[in-house]
């Protein structure tokens, strides 16, 4: 059954957060980002069909951005245990295969889903300079079997507001995908 986003109130201040890197080891801080004028945050994993549906045009948007004022990482806080796709090492594979040109890092805690209110593989979240949000939603209007090309439009719009300074619409659509995958217990109050 598909999930949707929480659309996390816009103004929020990104929470910080302290994740290995599937790809090379390291611990990436949000502070690590750098000064760049919008940051995007994506709540991505290997195993869910919505996430394998636009795993190209992720891999489109982290090229296309490349060396542009905008930080992107992709994160995974799925259940591993419970979901082996989702495993650190599966997720390495996952990022060379589709040619991310950003870090992937893993959230085996899920403190850092929680703290963005995540909710569905993928859910997006687009903040400013600043780090406050701007965007929340969809990538686009194409999902599995639909039919509709997978562009990036809703999320490209947004990212092009903030680097053009200009203001990002109100008007998002909420992310549609699978449920974060909550280890037993573990699951948002």
């Amino acid at each position: 059954m598909a999930a949707t986003s929480t659309m996390l109130a816009l103004g929020t201040q990104a929470p910080d957060f302290d994740l290995p890197d599937v790809t090379s080891g390291r611990r990436v801080q949000l502070s690590d980002l750098g000064n760049e004028k919008a940051l995007l945050v994506m709540f991505i994993c290997r195993h869910c069909p919505y996430v394998a549906h636009v795993r190209s045009g992720l891999a489109d948007l982290g090229r296309d951005y490349e060396g542009a004022d905008l930080a992107i990482v992709a994160i995974s806080s799925n259940d591993a245990d419970e979901y082996p796709a989702d495993r650190p090492e599966s997720l390495a594979e996952e990022a060379a295969e589709a040619g991310y040109a950003f870090p992937y890092l893993y959230d085996e805690a899920q403190e850092v889903a929680k703290a963005y209110t995540a909710a569905c593989t993928p859910d997006f979240f687009l903040f400013d300079a600043d780090r406050r949000l701007v965007y929340r939603g969809q990538l686009d209007d194409s999902r599995p079997g639909n039919g509709v090309p997978v562009t990036g439009a809703d999320l490209r719009t947004a990212i092009e507001a903030v680097l053009s300074d200009r203001p990002v619409s109100g008007d998002q659509r909420p992310s549609v995908g699978c449920s974060i995958k909550w280890r037993p217990g573990n699951e948002p109050d």
